[in-house]
């Protein structure tokens, strides 16, 4: 039988769903009157097969009353209650859908379909119990599957039985043969159970059948120095040395031993051991590295004894990239000066110049520091090994910005561009598009310049710094100012204390003569200007007065704009005439 799944949710009883069940009706009224003398098999058939090419349709109300019909002319049909069972669901009755999953598994015992679906209802209406009865039978049915054991297994920790928990894992091993999961999972309910001794004698068990992986007998090892058997413990970790004196797992475990017997001169030597020892893999010199900040202040452990190990690992054959940058980040967490952390991540770029995560830190840390010529220096090189990294031609792109090389900022952005891609971060994308506009705005390259910002806008739609240069770029040239004006709007509604962005939108309105609603915005945005120096704000303050009729006001705007730009000549002009030129 093909089950088809349709997620359709049952519709309300609006106008459509009455008109579907009208048709319904009908369907079912002309269905019986073509078959009147037919036998009630052939009826239900009928109505069944129909039942079945609604749901194909998705035409799930009219499913649902050719089903209920379907029920009633054959109430021992398994099929209809099955597929009324996931009706119901979708009603949000579960009490409905179980009791049909039950009469169609009591129809068809042997349905396997049938007895799974209605286990997992038990499962997720909690009903533990019958879902283990259920799961069980199913597994009398296929004693092969041991996905219906692990099921079991979980139920049985679910109804709090750990002895058939464990006698379900038993049942598990027969068909998969003694595993480290099922051994470890095993030993762990029996040590629960408080039985320690059986805990401990199943992961023997398993070091005695495989014998060869030394693995498995460490693992026995560590489970007697959990249970406090250490004298044993110890000789195993001496035997499996004996064959394999780098072991590292084990010398891992000396380590916990000593430590817990506050042997603290005997722990740091195998930490040391362990972590210069060229079998280590880097997960586990990484892991044991986190453990030792995570000791800090205990067993003797301080940040010297830290640094000193994360430096004996970068003075050896065994240093990483990814351990010198677990040290810069140590050293951060710790508040060390930036140079001597600079250190750190120079040395990674040594021997790994293509690293690009102590690249772009080191760039951090020269932006902050307002050194343009490192950022530049740094960024160009590491463009060179990650070529298809964007961050490193944005940050050569605003390093030659802050130097005043527009032009070859310029082009460090559209060598950024030409790597963009379906998965580039949209914020530096967008970012690279706005200085891209205005660096082209300055070459009055005017149609350059709106298309990036376009395209700025494009990745990220608010990106309010770009709309507002947009807007205000587009305002100076008399061009599209309705379109700036939107633009504007949205950036002083989402920071309406902005005074930069309170200027653009009353400078905005001004090009547009909207003068009274320009005079309350600048003047807004001189209310917010409390670092500005510039002259710029009153000069517009000024203009926007004088065509406001506020000549008085105007001139005393522009008279302090002129005290920031004493040799602003359109300025006097303005005060002299008491007029706004348009410059």
């Amino acid at each position: 039988m093909i089950i088809v799944n349709n997620n359709k949710e049952l519709e309300e009883p609006t106008i459509i769903s009455k008109l579907r069940k009208a048709a319904v009706a009908l369907c079912l009224s002309l269905a019986c009157t073509a078959m009147q003398g037919a036998d009630s098999t052939a009826i239900y058939n009928r109505l069944f097969l129909e039942a079945m090419v609604e749901r194909q349709k998705g035409n799930d109300s009219a499913v649902f009353e050719l089903l209920r019909r379907c029920a009633d002319l054959n109430p021992h049909a398994s099929e209809t209650q099955f597929y009324l069972a996931q009706y119901y669901l979708k009603l949000k009755d579960k009490e409905k859908a179980v009791a049909c999953l039950e009469k169609a598994a009591r129809m068809e015992p042997d349905n396997a379909t049938f007895n799974e679906t209605l286990a997992q209802m038990y499962v997720s209406s909690a009903r533990y119990p019958e879902a283990i009865d259920a799961y069980e039978a199913l597994f009398l049915a296929d004693p092969s599957r041991t996905d219906v054991l692990e099921m079991l297994f979980r139920l049985y920790q679910m109804d709090n039985n750990l002895d058939k928990a464990i006698e379900t894992l038993d049942r598990i091993e027969v068909l998969e043969d003694k595993t480290e999961q099922l051994t470890l999972a095993k030993s762990e309910l029996l040590t629960s159970q408080g039985k320690h001794d059986e805990a401990i004698a199943e992961v023997k068990q398993l070091a005695d059948r495989y014998p060869g992986d030394l693995n498995y007998k460490g693992i026995y090892g560590d489970f007697l120095l959990q249970n406090d058997r250490d004298e044993e413990a110890l000789k195993v970790y001496g035997e499996i040395l004996s064959e394999e004196p780098e072991n590292n797992r084990v010398q891992l475990s000396l380590r916990s031993y000593y430590l817990k017997t506050g042997n603290t001169e005997e722990a740091d030597s195998m930490t040391t051991r362990i972590l210069l020892n060229k079998n280590t893999s880097a997960e586990a010199r990484e892991y044991l590295l986190r453990q030792l900040v995570s000791e800090e202040g205990n067993n003797g452990i301080d940040s010297v004894r830290i640094l000193s190990c994360f430096e004996a690992i970068q003075n050896s054959e065994c240093r990483s990239a990814e351990t010198g940058l677990l040290q810069a980040a140590y050293m951060k967490m710790k508040h060390m000066d930036n140079d001597t952390i600079a250190k750190v991540l120079e040395k990674v770029l040594s021997f790994a110049p293509d690293n690009a995560s102590a690249s772009l830190q080191l760039i951090g840390q020269a932006w902050d520091a307002d050194n343009m010529d490192r950022v530049l220096e740094l960024s160009t090189q590491s463009s060179q090994y990650n070529p298809e990294e964007m961050a490193f031609y944005y940050f050569e792109g605003m390093a030659l910005y802050r130097k005043d090389d527009n032009e070859g900022a310029l082009n460090a952005f559209r060598k950024g561009v030409s790597v963009i891609n379906e998965k580039s971060n949209p914020d530096i994308v967008s970012d690279f598009y706005s200085v891209m506009g205005d660096l082209y705005f300055q070459k009055q390259m005017r149609k350059e310049a709106y298309a990036a910002y376009d395209s700025c806008l494009q990745w990220k739609g608010d990106n309010y710094g770009c709309m507002n240069n947009y807007a205000y770029y587009l305002s100076e040239s008399d061009d599209q100012l309705e379109k700036a004006e939107q633009m504007s709007f949205k950036t002083v509604k989402q920071e309406p204390k902005n005074s930069t962005y309170l200027d653009t939108y009353a400078w905005v309105l001004f090009k547009l003569k909207r003068y009274a609603e320009a005079k309350v915005y600048i003047e807004q945005a001189l209310q917010n200007d409390t670092d500005s120096t510039s002259h710029v704000l009153y000069e517009h303050a000024g203009d926007i007065c004088i065509m406001a009729g506020f000549s008085d006001k105007a001139v005393e705007y522009w008279t302090e704009a002129l005290k920031r730009d004493p040799g602003n000549k359109a300025i006097r002009k303005k005060i002299k005439h008491k007029k706004y030129y348009r410059q």
